[in-house]
């Protein structure tokens, strides 16, 4: 059984759209000859050639002006962003017009696109490589928002996304790219020509079952909280951990049946705290299941202010910890 990493899933994704589907192109800055900064797309220009592997000027606006008119007229362009923090000068094109172009046109034309955009902290990176803005994106109308967190996930998801008539904002958690590995069940060359089945989009994945409280989160995050309710776990807490994966649109029922069952909910994430995603997620649940609550529901977030340098870089973050605490609040509330 051969083993992958988030990264390879990535590129094994990648390679086996290009082959299924002519019309995909992956386009950004240093994706051909250099495979990508984090090489999520070695080897593909090799295979696919110049034509379909584009190295484009290092120029974030022209990038995305280019991925949303070739899917405008019928190609499936990925583009890279190559960090979050330079996904910024991409925002006009992605929300004034891949996200309206359907509504625009009464739906004569779509916007089949993905911007890959490789998010969060933890790397030791210098400013603007560390960003965790996805809720800039899930406020858009038009837009799907999608955040793996294991190579099994984003090998699914990411073959989802292409194949989706409308726009995907991908956020790959770049702090978990190579930190661990998942069988796959193929073995060398064959490992491009993977199955090639896509997971579902707009669904939340239950990742371990639980009674006592809910902990809610997606992207990096997954990692700690999982190793949170193992804690608690070894302190007779039985937690269920839900990984969000399609932020927007967001499958809500899946987490009030949890909170209805558990009574308690803990949204984990790396975003700043005020107007991060997990407020919409606590706001719907006041609205909705209310009187499921047995404690306020709580947020073990990053702060508000932009993720430090590397030597306070982990004090930023949601840690075990946190998130630890954060449940026996709710317990004890």
């Amino acid at each position: 059984m051969a083993q992958i990493t988030l990264i390879e899933a990535v590129t094994m994704a990648l390679a086996h759209e290009m082959a299924r589907d002519p019309s995909v192109i992956v386009l950004g800055e240093d994706v051909g000859v250099n495979g990508g900064v984090f090489r999520a797309t070695a080897g593909l220009q090799e295979k696919f050639g110049a034509e379909r592997v584009i190295d484009t000027p290092l120029d974030e606006t022209s990038i995305t002006g280019l991925t949303v008119g070739m899917a405008t007229l019928g190609m499936r362009s990925v583009s890279e962003a190559q960090f979050d923090g330079f996904v910024y000068p991409m925002v006009d094109h992605i929300v004034c017009h891949a996200a309206r172009m359907r509504s625009r046109t009464r739906g004569r034309l779509s916007c089949p696109l993905v911007l890959r955009i490789p998010w969060g902290g933890g790397i030791r990176a210098p400013e603007h490589h560390s960003e965790a803005n996805e809720a800039i994106f899930t406020n858009v109308p038009g837009l799907r928002v999608v955040m793996p967190s294991s190579p099994g996930r984003a090998y699914g998801l990411l073959l989802a996304a292409i194949r989706d008539p409308d726009p995907v904002v991908w956020f790959e958690p770049k702090r978990i790219y190579r930190q661990y590995k998942e069988e796959v069940g193929a073995t060398g060359e064959e490992m491009v020509a993977f199955d090639g089945e896509a997971l579902p989009l707009d669904v939340c994945f239950v990742l371990r079952d639980g009674t006592d409280v809910t902990l809610v989160t997606w992207g990096a995050q997954v990692k700690e909280t999982l190793e949170a309710a193992e804690a608690l776990a070894a302190e007779g807490i039985s937690a269920e951990v839900i990984d969000v994966a399609t932020l927007k649109p967001l499958d809500m029922d899946t987490i009030l049946e949890s909170v209805r069952k558990t009574g308690r909910c803990v949204v984990v994430h790396e975003a700043p705290r005020t107007a991060g995603f997990g407020a919409e997620i606590a706001a719907q649940l006041a609205e909705r299941a209310l009187y499921d609550l047995q404690a306020p529901v709580e947020r073990v977030t990053g702060y508000d202010t932009h993720i430090p340098l590397f030597r306070l870089e982990m004090k930023y973050l949601p840690s075990v910890a946190k998130i630890v605490a954060a449940a026996k609040r709710t317990l004890s509330a």
